[in-house]
């Protein structure tokens, strides 16, 4: 038996802070119901470059059934409150006052369907002033402050990850979970109303860089490849023009790099250096040492040189490298064009024998309207 099977998750989704939510619920062994526009969800339309298909709606979307409803006819609604009757989640991040405006708010349903857990995505919440604002990835990633933390000295960044809309999915997969878990302990099986916001997501992720800057009046800025309060913590070059990067968090460690790495015990005991709130302040030229004695070698030589020192490090990848890169785990799902290999999280959450194919547009809609119909 899968750890969510049983479960029924009907979701109004297109994008991915609401795929994603589902498809972690999908991969878990519960039965989701996508529910497509008739034009399908527009995230089929990304790109084609998964063997035709775009690669965001391929990683959220297998396992999954498709069907698709225009909602803006009443007997389409009507199926769509039959399939919500059987359920157990329903998820939805149409624009905002949508939902409601179809009779399919919060509200509603948790008044018809009282052991229904109801997830809404939005993206600035349900109140508020920006709450009728439309809202995408890259849009909160400068609103929530993330961009002023992000990027180089020269200018703000994009994070290259649609990472607001990820916090938001996630956010929502955990936040349906704890509320089935406690459904289950409820003796009267109550079900939950759940507001998940790209926004607010993002904003407890900013939690470190809010506190640091309201309470200790310290603008992290941004500092590309390098930490904003730890020292060192970055990339280096080394001799054969690859990057590594090292971090040192604590001062025995700091000790190891001088002595074993730097070859410069002194430096523990220096002015400036002592302690990582020195070396911070003191960041240019402490940066300046680790390269120097960096560049000496090349990455695979000051690899040695870290392991036996028992220091932190990273390699600075390119896409080729983490297409190689040989800690991957995979998971193979199905398309209409072929197998693809998917990265996968390394978790005892994954079922590898459920199903794993992604549905075309309105691929199980005949056979959900003879099931519900």
């Amino acid at each position: 038996m899968q750890d969510l099977e049983g479960i029924t998750v009907i979701s109004v989704e297109q994008a991915v802070a609401a795929p994603y939510a589902s498809g972690r619920l999908a991969q878990g062994g519960a039965r989701v119901i996508k529910v497509e526009r008739p034009e399908g969800d527009f995230a089929r339309r990304y790109d084609t470059l998964v063997n035709g298909d775009s690669a965001y709606f391929v990683w959220l979307n297998h396992g999954k059934e498709s069907i698709c409803l225009d909602l803006k006819q009443s007997s389409e609604q009507a199926l769509l409150q039959k399939l919500i009757q059987s359920a157990d989640v329903f998820i939805q991040n149409l624009a905002p006052g949508v939902a409601a405006r179809l009779g399919f708010d919060a509200e509603s349903l948790s008044a018809r369907y009282p052991s229904l857990i109801v997830c809404n995505i939005s993206g600035f919440g349900q109140t508020g002033p920006y709450a009728n604002q439309k809202a995408y990835d890259l849009l909160i990633q400068a609103e929530s402050g993330l961009c002023a933390i992000n990027g180089t000295a020269e200018g703000a960044a994009r994070v290259g990850v649609s990472v607001c809309d990820i916090a938001a999915g996630m956010t929502a997969y955990q936040s349906i979970l704890q509320a089935l878990f406690a459904r289950e302990r409820d003796t009267q099986r109550k079900g939950r109303s759940i507001n998940v916001s790209l926004y607010h997501a993002l904003a407890d992720w900013m939690n470190v860089p809010y506190l640091q800057y309201r309470y200790g009046h310290r603008d992290p800025g941004r500092q590309g490849l390098k930490h904003p309060t730890i020292a060192p913590y970055g990339a280096y070059p080394c001799a054969d023009g690859k990057f590594i990067l090292i971090s040192i968090q604590n001062e025995r460690e700091w000790q190891n790099l001088c002595e074993q790495v730097l070859r410069q015990p002194e430096l523990t005991k220096s002015t400036g250096f002592a302690n990582n709130t020195d070396r911070v302040d003191n960041r240019e030229t402490v940066d300046g040492i680790v390269a120097s004695e960096f560049a000496k070698r090349s990455r695979d030589e000051n690899i040695v040189l870290l392991e036996a020192a028992g220091i932190a490090f990273g390699r600075l990848s390119e896409l080729d490298d983490l297409i190689n890169h040989p800690q991957n785990k995979y998971l193979t799902v199905n398309t209409e064009n072929g197998p693809v290999e998917l990265l996968a999280p390394d978790g005892k959450t994954l079922n590898p024998d459920i199903s794993a194919s992604v549905p075309t547009l309105d691929q199980h809609g005949s056979s959900i309207r003879a099931e519900f119909g």
